[in-house]
């Protein structure tokens, strides 16, 4: 340690009392964090590149600082998917700080990365109050059945109005509008559960089929369109 000529003839001064950092809630307890492996919780949170082209939605689960599970959820850039893959083998087996500055091959990935570590360390994770926290594969039951990230895509123009592409249930087939042109409901394909199906062995159409739900006054609608092409 060095020290300047001013600090060296300087007249030590006691410290007062130290109480240490403040505690903060971590899985059901107050933890005074003085180190990375005090540090454990699950949350989740955003990221965007600098063009804003892509976002990406970072899930992970943390224990004892080192990062257990990973949800790498991408929207936007089709680069994005192929960053993801390299970064759910990247950082898995990180401490907190090890991945805070590990390239995550995608921006957007990198600034979710920092704004998980902002709310981890200071305690604001989604198990904070959860006693034990939560089990490694908590953040695989937040795709739910067909693991499919929810997704929802609009598309709308002032001259031709609302189009709904996809939906938290799935992909929209086709849009039912009332005797005035105004949407009442909608027809989607749960994808993860249809590829299910098939995958044991269902015939594709009756696969289809059985995946296929809608939503709203569908039934009584007067008018149906496809979105992707009327």
């Amino acid at each position: 340690m060095q020290y300047s000529h001013e600090v060296e003839q300087m007249i030590c001064v006691k410290k007062g009392p130290n109480h240490g950092p403040a505690p903060i809630p971590e899985e059901g307890k107050w933890v005074q964090s003085k180190q990375i492996a005090d540090i454990s919780g699950l949350t989740h949170g955003v990221g965007w590149c600098a063009p804003q082209q892509g976002a990406c939605k970072l899930t992970l689960n943390v224990k004892d600082g080192i990062i257990e599970e990973a949800l790498i959820e991408t929207l936007g850039c089709s680069g994005m998917t192929h960053s993801a893959a390299m970064a759910a083998e990247l950082i898995t087996g990180k401490t907190l700080l090890e991945a805070l500055n590990t390239d995550l091959v995608c921006d957007a990935i990198n600034v979710a990365m920092r704004e998980l570590f902002l709310q981890i360390v200071y305690g604001r994770t989604q198990s904070a109050f959860s006693e034990g926290g939560l089990p490694i594969g908590a953040g695989l039951e937040d795709l739910g059945k067909g693991l499919r990230s929810q997704v929802g895509t609009m598309y709308s123009t002032n001259a031709k109005g609302v189009r709904y592409l996809e939906m938290a249930e799935g992909y929209v087939t086709r849009i039912g509008m009332d005797e005035n042109g105004e949407v009442i409901g909608y027809e989607f394909v749960h994808f993860g559960k249809m590829m299910d199906m098939i995958k044991k062995g269902i015939a594709p159409a009756d696969a289809l089929a059985k995946a296929t739900g809608n939503y709203g006054r569908f039934d009584v609608a007067t008018t149906y369109i496809d979105p992707r092409h009327e």
